[in-house]
């Protein structure tokens, strides 16, 4: 997976952890048209989880995949099991009230223990262990936010408490520090459990992109490239909704990408999980590594998604942190993943909207997937099997709160708009004989805007820049040699094909 001039020299070898220490999954594509309760698009943690527990409550259950489960985002988590989401508990009580910052947290809490009796009930030999978690204080000034996270926490009856020492040797101030929480190796745990669901009616489809939802009032239909899954109810498990049908998600989320570098030290890893509490974002946490030892994976440097920068250079960044923090015996992995943020912090998990009362979503986890994801599959289960769930309100989509996020909301949709039409992108510049191997960039080729990669051999690829979702023009990602759109999130490999929705066809190609 290396590749470019650069690739070299970045720390790590391109790969995650949790894929390269799990077999590649083999279910087939879908054989052709086919009639099932419900359908699940999206084969990591929400839809996985909640094939699973679909089919324990007796449904028949198709899980619909473009690539292989596992592999999208679940697959390049740092795969905390926490209910402490860096700092929010404080803000989820002035935004939303006490009342709904209680769901969220016990929605959170109560994810953790789902997990740990998946495990225990499947013996499923995932790494599962609990620790204690920790949002800690970098400085004076973020000692105060973390006291009154803490505070705010403990008022919500989750298990929190402020304290001085914190067991890392950087300079800190204190943290909030969470007990009875957990990690894992996330791929072992849901490969298990999709293991769970063939049988009885319930299948998994791999190799099988979703493009299109119909909901015709209790029959609804997913049309794929081969053939049609009908049944009673659709989920949307596939982080931003590639069906957008009342249109308004596109402009309620934006895509945040980060990175995570896997790394050895001469000395243990100190128990716990950790991330500070503002600024640049950086997270720790350790995991058994394949041949005994231990691997600490240190994560952050986030950004917007296509933003027009050398990605590389988070990497590099990521790096002298944590040289900064520890001495490093070597960095074994380097990965990136993608989440999306909604404009007042919290996931949409339920119907998509009205008038699509059979179609549910599970979208905007913030990075911190693992709990929201299992707290969305448990909601939606109870939504299908036509059960009330109290967490179900905090999560509503139709929720629209313009006192939570009106500037962010506003800013975030006057920058969309410029990206939209062009106005906030690199400029095509230069010709085709400037881009040197390993390098990509917008130019003009015979009077049309192209995406070009030269490869390390010298072969050009060139596509049309302009992404199959909504027409944003997609940026050059350098560090994973990808075309990215800043709108929405889409991502295309060098030569265009989608790898990363809401965006469901290619980028077409361009002469050069």
């Amino acid at each position: 997976m290396e590749h470019g001039p650069g690739a070299d020299s970045l720390p790590g070898r391109h790969e995650s952890f949790w894929i390269e220490t799990t077999p590649e999954t083999s279910y087939p594509p879908l054989p052709g048209n086919l009639e099932t309760d419900v359908t699940v698009v999206g084969g990591g943690i929400t839809g996985i989880t909640t094939a699973a527990l679909l089919k324990r409550a007796g449904y028949a259950v198709a899980v619909i995949e473009a690539g292989r489960i596992c592999h999208g985002v679940t697959g390049h988590t740092t795969a905390k099991i926490t209910s402490l989401h860096r700092l929010i508990y404080a803000e989820l009580i002035d935004r939303f009230g006490s009342r709904q910052a209680h769901q969220y947290a016990e929605a959170n809490q109560a994810a953790i223990e789902t997990i740990a009796s998946l495990v225990r009930e499947y013996d499923i030999p995932c790494s599962f262990e609990p620790k204690p978690a920790y949002t800690y204080a970098e400085s004076e000034e973020s000692r105060d936010l973390v006291a009154a996270e803490a505070d705010a926490a403990r008022s919500l009856g989750l298990p929190a408490a402020f304290v001085e020492d914190v067991p890392l040797p950087a300079r800190t101030y204190g943290a909030v520090r969470f007990a009875d929480q957990a990690q894992f190796h996330p791929l072992k745990y849901l490969l298990h459990l999709a293991s769970l669901v063939p049988g009885d009616g319930s299948r998994i489809y791999e190799k099988t992109r979703a493009l299109e939802v119909q909901d015709n009032g209790g029959r609804c239909t997913v049309r794929t490239a081969l053939g049609t899954v009908t049944s009673r109810a659709v989920v949307l498990a596939t982080h931003y909704p590639f069906y957008d049908a009342p249109g308004f998600y596109f402009a309620r989320m934006e895509p945040s990408r980060s990175y995570a570098l896997g790394v050895r030290l001469d000395e243990p890893f100190p128990a716990g999980m950790y991330i500070n509490a503002d600024g640049p974002a950086h997270s720790w946490r350790s995991q058994p590594a394949v041949d005994g030892g231990e691997l600490v994976i240190v994560g952050g440097m986030e950004h917007r998604t296509g933003e027009d920068v050398d990605t590389r250079e988070h990497y590099r960044s990521l790096e002298a942190y944590a040289r900064s923090v520890y001495p490093l015996r070597s960095i074994d992995y380097r990965w990136s993943a993608q989440d999306y943020l909604t404009i007042d912090g919290v996931p949409y998990i339920g119907p998509l909207a009205a008038g699509h009362e059979n179609v549910y979503i599970a979208t905007g986890f913030r990075k911190w997937g693992m709990t929201n994801g299992t707290a969305a599959a448990t909601i939606i289960t109870d939504m299908i099997q036509g059960r009330a769930n109290p967490w179900a309100e905090v999560y509503a989509p139709d929720r629209f709160k313009p006192a939570a996020a009106a500037r962010r909301f506003l800013v975030h949709n006057i920058d969309v708009a410029e990206k939209y039409i062009g106005g906030a992108i690199s400029r095509p510049a230069g010709d085709l004989a400037d881009v040197a191997p390993g390098e990509g960039r917008i130019l003009m080729l015979e009077g049309k805007k192209a995406g070009v990669f030269r490869d390390r051999e010298g072969k050009v690829h060139a596509v049309n820049p302009t992404c199959t979702h909504l027409g944003c023009v997609a940026a050059w990602n350098s560090a994973e040699e990808t075309w990215d759109c800043p709108c929405h999130g889409s991502r295309y490999d060098a030569d265009g094909k989608v790898i990363h929705g809401p965006a469901v066809k290619d980028l077409k190609q361009r002469g050069g």
